[in-house]
């Protein structure tokens, strides 16, 4: 990698965190957030930085970097995915740990927030070898995680074989059997996850939408829609948006941008990026150069489901979407936010719009815990129930106190977090 490619992800990591620890200080500032509550919430807990070794199919062994922060656990255990990326970064997961905070807290769950990874690229590496790195990573961890504790998850770079692989890693540890399973969520269901945990995080985006077409008097049927990102989240959001009515018209991942006015199958696109990892190939006469032609089509809804600050000043102009579903974590800046504000686009923020990944994910750790199964119906209609609930308390929020969703939204998540270190007071 370049370091011009380096000083680009070191900036747009920074500037990750830097959004996220401005947006808490003007809603902080907003509300009179206490003093006590404000101190305590503008760090994380704990940032731990790790370096391992492991040995290579051909032999020779490579060091690696990880990371897991903690930034609050208030009302539960520390929870959040693990990212196998190269962008990693310390910045990056200390923005995203706090969002995981506020998430968790603006649904009503009883878990914190936290954020780890590593920073390398999974398909440049077998898959014995992604295995032992998962599995040097857990054992360097020891016991920051914990089914009580610290409950990683599934991210960007990873999937349910790689929770596999810490579960069992963990298991071999510290050897309490049921216990265990719960040490992470996101996991395959033959090895103790929960049926509709993959699809959550796409699945709550729609629900959210749902709730805002029939607020507006919108009609999801034949509405027109375009999707940025096209892994687990953009493609469960596309199957479910495509079978309400609506036609995906155009997409764009890190391989190509594909637009066709005459729509394009999610159920069909979906299966050609899991054969072949991008949308690039799909309908090669529909594949264009120029990406601004994606943020410029107009559409009724855009779905945001890549990676963070996609949306800057640059493109945020651009956009003549109705409607931004923020399905990615901090995908659209905040200088990109005004712009948006100012043409009248309307947000659904990552606090609430991607919150169905960890409401699942706390449905498995329950599930675990309590040594249940529950078949897909409950668990989704469990999660549009929670989902919803969180929708429109945001929704009143933002109408009785005049202001954005997001900011609503930061304002549900930091009241209740002040209401209970207020009532359970900060020891000593």
């Amino acid at each position: 990698m370049s370091n011009e490619q380096n000083e680009m992800e070191a900036a747009s990591s920074k500037k990750l965190y830097q959004g996220v620890c401005d947006r808490f200080e003007r809603i902080a500032s907003f509300i009179d957030l206490d003093s006590k509550v404000h101190a305590i919430m503008s760090q994380p807990k704990a940032e731990l930085m790790i370096h391992f070794p492991v040995k290579m199919d051909d032999g020779n062994y490579m060091l690696f970097k990880g990371y897991r922060i903690q930034h609050n656990n208030l009302l539960g255990p520390y929870k959040g995915g693990m990212r196998f990326a190269p962008e990693v970064s310390l910045d990056e997961v200390k923005g995203l740990a706090m969002l995981m905070t506020l998430k968790c807290a603006l649904v009503k769950l009883p878990l914190g927030g936290a954020k780890g990874g590593i920073k390398y690229n999974p398909n440049d590496h077998s898959p014995e070898e992604n295995q032992r790195i998962t599995r040097r990573f857990t054992i360097a961890l020891g016991d920051n995680i914990g089914p009580s504790y610290d409950i990683p998850a599934p991210d960007m770079g990873t999937n349910a074989q790689y929770m596999d692989w810490i579960m069992d890693t963990y298991h071999n540890l510290y050897g309490r059997k049921i216990e265990d399973k719960a040490v992470v969520t996101g996991k395959s269901v033959a090895c103790g996850g929960s049926v509709g945990r993959a699809s959550a995080t796409g699945f709550g985006a729609v629900y959210c939408l749902e709730e805002w077409a029939g607020g507006q008097g919108v009609s999801l049927e034949g509405a027109r829609f375009s999707i940025q990102g096209f892994g687990n989240v953009g493609s469960h959001a596309a199957l479910k948006i495509e079978a309400l009515g609506a036609r995906l018209v155009a997409v764009n991942d890190h391989t190509a941008t594909l637009i066709n006015p005459d729509g394009v199958s999610a159920t069909e696109l979906a299966s050609h990026v899991a054969a072949h990892r991008g949308v690039k190939g799909f309908q090669p006469t529909r594949e264009v150069d120029d990406a601004d032609r994606f943020w410029g089509l107009e559409t009724d809804f855009m779905v945001l489901a890549a990676l963070e600050n996609t949306v800057t000043e640059d493109n945020a102009g651009l956009i003549r979407a109705k409607l931004i579903v923020e399905g990615a974590n901090g995908p659209v800046t905040t200088e990109a936010e005004e712009i948006l504000t100012e043409n009248g686009v309307h947000i659904i923020p990552d606090i609430l719009a991607n919150a169905g990944g960890v409401i699942v994910s706390y449905f498995e750790w329950v599930q675990n815990r309590n040594s249940e199964y529950w078949n897909a119906e409950t668990v989704d209609a469990k999660l549009r129930e929670k989902i919803i609930s969180a929708y429109h308390q945001v929704k009143t929020v933002s109408a009785t106190r005049g202001v954005s969703m997001r900011q609503a939204a930061y304002i549900e998540s930091l009241k209740h977090l002040e209401e209970v270190y207020l009532k359970r007071g900060v020891w000593p």
